[in-house]
């Protein structure tokens, strides 16, 4: 059985995006183009550091291109996009591996999300080896998102995924801690239970 990747050449939507209630949300990455539609389920610091990674990426481009690069500065806002995910959203895998590069040539950003994939090792060493020979196997290497977006495309998808991550529960005053509807117990209140 060979490999499947799931590939998406500028597509019509890439976001990140939620199902679920602030604290009990699940994250995804989706594309979509030509009515097919593919998530991917994701951790929320995963999020967060590939939006981080995208505007860094962009940035290196503009600098080495001496500001020649398609790439803006901000995210344009006609490309703000806050509509949900598209419905029903079906898990294809869970990532575990991301990779990103910009290709100069065609001046698009390559983003590639891998499947988690459980491996066993005697060793650091030999688990490295075996991870590495398996992300590069194309024939038989773990399910694959991959993503190949204009440099305007690849911002408002970072600025998205950055307002996704930060729109989840709001910090304690006190300890900075996620206060839950319930509210939670503050250690800054030597334990006792403070309202939201």
């Amino acid at each position: 059985m060979s490999r499947q990747v799931f590939f998406y050449d500028a597509p019509d939507r890439f976001v990140a995006g939620t199902v679920g209630l602030p604290g009990r949300r699940s994250f995804y990455l989706q594309a979509t183009a030509s009515g097919r539609t593919t998530s991917v389920a994701l951790e929320k610091t995963q999020v967060a550091a590939l939006a981080e990674r995208i505007d860094e990426l962009l940035d290196e481009v503009v600098r080495r291109s001496g500001g020649n690069a398609p790439v803006p500065a901000v995210s344009p806002a006609e490309l703000a996009d806050s509509a949900p995910l598209e419905s029903p959203v079906e898990e294809e895998f869970r990532v575990g591996t991301m990779a990103l590069a910009w290709d100069g040539e065609d001046e698009r950003m390559i983003v590639e999300a891998q499947a988690l994939v459980e491996l066993e090792a005697d060793s650091d060493e030999d688990l490295a080896d075996a991870e590495e020979r398996l992300l590069q196997d194309d024939e038989n290497g773990p399910p694959m998102l991959r993503v190949r977006l204009t440099g305007t495309m690849a911002r408002a998808f970072a600025k998205r995924a950055l307002e996704v991550v930060n729109a989840g529960r709001p910090p304690c005053p006190l300890c900075s801690l996620p206060l839950d509807p319930e509210g939670h117990v503050c250690p800054r209140q030597n334990g006792y239970r403070r309202d939201a």
